[in-house]
C-alpha cells in the first residue's frame, strides 16, 4: 500500500526562515516559468514543456545563486508542478468545462516543496543515533521532527508544507504492510447526513459537531479586526495569521472527528457501503430561475455551508484508506431514491417522504426513520453488488 505520513517540524529560527526563503525562492521559480510559456506562446504561438524547463536548470543555478542553493530534484518537482497544471488545464478544455488558466502564485499561495526521492537533498532519520527523529534539507540542515508514530513502509518523497507559523513534513511511503483486522461477520450501510453526520441502517447515529458553526463567533470577530487593519501593516498580518489559525483549528478538530468515525466503523464491519455522493455538485449556488431570480440562494448557501462543514469528502478518504489497510471492503452505490424507497415492499414514490427526518411507505404504511431508510437501502443495493461482482 501507499500511504501518507504528516509530521511537525520543530524548526530553530534560522531553520524557520532558511524553510521560508525555500519556499519564496521555488515560488519564484514557478511564476517565472510559468511567465516562459505563457510569453512564447503569446509571441510565436510555440508550447514550452517540462523538458525544456528542466533543461534551463543548471544554467538558471549558476546564474542565481538563491537558487543555486537548493535541491536541483526539488525544484524539477517544482516545474512537474506547473506542467500538472498545464496538463489540467487542457484536459478541461478538452472536456469542454471551464478551463481556469494556471496562475501566478502570490507569496501566500505557495507554501509546499517537494523532495522527489529520500536521499536525493533530504534524508529522513538523518541522524538516527541523536536519540530524536529528524530530516535533512539540502540548504536548511537538520531539522527537529516530532515524531509521533512509526513510519511504515519505504520512505518515497518528502514534502515540506507551511500552515500558518507551522512547518509539517509529509511523507509518502511505497511498500506500507497492510494490518488486517479480525473478521467480524458484519455489514453496514451508512446514510451521510447535516442533522445528523452519519446513520447506520441498524439505527445507530453519529452526531454532526459543526466544528465550524461551532467557532463562527470567534471567526467573525477575528475577521472584523482583519478589515480593520491597513493592508501591507504589521498588525494586518497579525490579524490576517489570528484568522488562518483558527480556520486550522477547525479543519483539525473536523479530521480528528473523521478518523475517530471511520475507525470505529472499520473495526466493527467488514463491508462498509455508502452512498456515492457528488459533493461538488450537491454544493453549488442555488441560481434561481428567469422569473424569480435569486429564490432560496440564502437557504440553499446554508446548506452547503453545512454540508462543507460536515467533511463528508474528506470522511470518506479517510474511510476508504483505513478499510484498505484493515482488510475491509468498501462499497459505494448510487444514492439516489435511497431515502424514498421503502426497504419492506419497494416501493419508491416521494410521498414516502413525509417530513425530512419521517419515512412512512403509501403502499405497506412501513414507517421508520428516513435517515434508517436510507441506510437500509443503500447496504441492500450495496451487497447486491458485491454479489453480481463475485460472480
Amino acid at each position: 500500500m501507499i500511504r501518507a505520513y504528516a509530521f511537525l517540524l520543530r524548526p530553530t529560527a534560522r531553520q524557520a526562515a532558511a524553510l521560508a526563503a525555500c519556499v519564496e525562492d521555488h515560488r519564484q521559480l514557478y511564476n517565472a516559468a510559468l511567465a516562459e510559456r505563457r510569453e512564447a506562446y503569446r509571441r510565436s504561438r510555440v508550447s514550452v514543456r517540462y523538458g525544456d524547463q528542466s533543461a534551463q536548470l543548471k544554467d538558471i543555478r549558476r546564474a542565481d545563486p538563491d537558487q543555486g542553493r537548493w535541491s536541483f530534484s526539488s525544484q524539477q518537482a517544482t516545474l512537474r508542478r506547473l506542467d500538472k497544471a498545464f496538463a489540467a488545464f487542457f484536459g478541461r478544455v478538452k472536456a469542454g468545462q471551464t478551463p481556469g488558466y494556471p496562475r501566478f502564485k502570490g507569496a501566500g499561495w505557495f507554501d509546499t516543496v517537494q523532495w522527489p526521492k529520500d536521499g536525493d537533498g533530504c534524508r529522513w532519520d538523518s541522524i538516527p543515533d541523536s536519540g530524536q527523529t529528524r530530516v535533512y534539507l539540502q540548504g536548511v540542515g537538520h531539522i527537529r521532527v516530532h515524531a509521533h508514530r512509526k513510519v511504515d513502509g519505504r520512505v518515497k518523497t518528502i514534502s515540506v508544507k507551511r500552515e500558518g507559523r507551522r512547518w509539517y513534513a509529509v511523507l509518502a511511503c511505497d511498500d506500507v504492510p497492510a494490518e488486517p483486522l479480525t473478521a467480524t461477520g458484519s455489514a453496514v450501510g451508512i446514510d451521510m447526513g447535516v442533522a445528523s453526520f452519519l446513520t447506520t441502517n441498524d439505527g445507530v447515529q453519529v452526531g454532526n459537531p459543526r466544528h465550524l458553526a461551532a467557532s463562527a463567533d470567534r471567526l467573525a470577530q477575528a475577521q472584523r479586526a482583519l478589515a480593520r487593519r491597513r493592508r501591507g501593516s504589521n498588525r494586518r498580518c497579525k490579524a490576517r495569521a489570528q484568522v488562518a489559525a483558527l480556520h486550522a483549528k477547525v479543519r483539525r478538530q473536523r479530521r480528528d472527528h473523521a478518523h475517530k468515525t471511520a475507525l470505529w466503523l472499520v473495526r466493527q464491519h467488514d463491508v462498509i457501503a455508502h452512498e456515492d455522493l457528488r459533493i461538488a455538485n450537491m454544493t453549488r449556488s442555488a441560481r434561481g430561475t428567469i422569473g424569480a431570480p435569486g429564490v432560496n440562494v440564502a437557504a440553499k448557501a446554508g446548506l452547503n455551508r453545512s454540508v462543507l462543514d460536515a467533511g463528508w469528502g474528506m470522511f470518506l478518504a479517510i474511510l476508504s484508506a483505513k478499510a484498505e489497510s484493515a482488510g475491509r471492503t468498501i462499497i459505494a452505490v448510487d444514492p439516489r431514491n435511497t431515502s424514498r424507497t421503502c426497504p419492506r415492499c419497494g416501493h419508491c414514490a416521494k410521498e414516502n417522504r413525509v417530513t425530512q427526518a419521517d419515512f412512512q411507505c403509501v403502499r405497506c404504511a412501513y414507517s421508520a426513520h428516513s435517515d434508517v431508510v436510507g441506510a437500509s437501502n443503500v447496504l441492500r443495493a450495496g451487497l447486491a453488488r458485491q454479489a453480481a461482482t463475485a460472480t
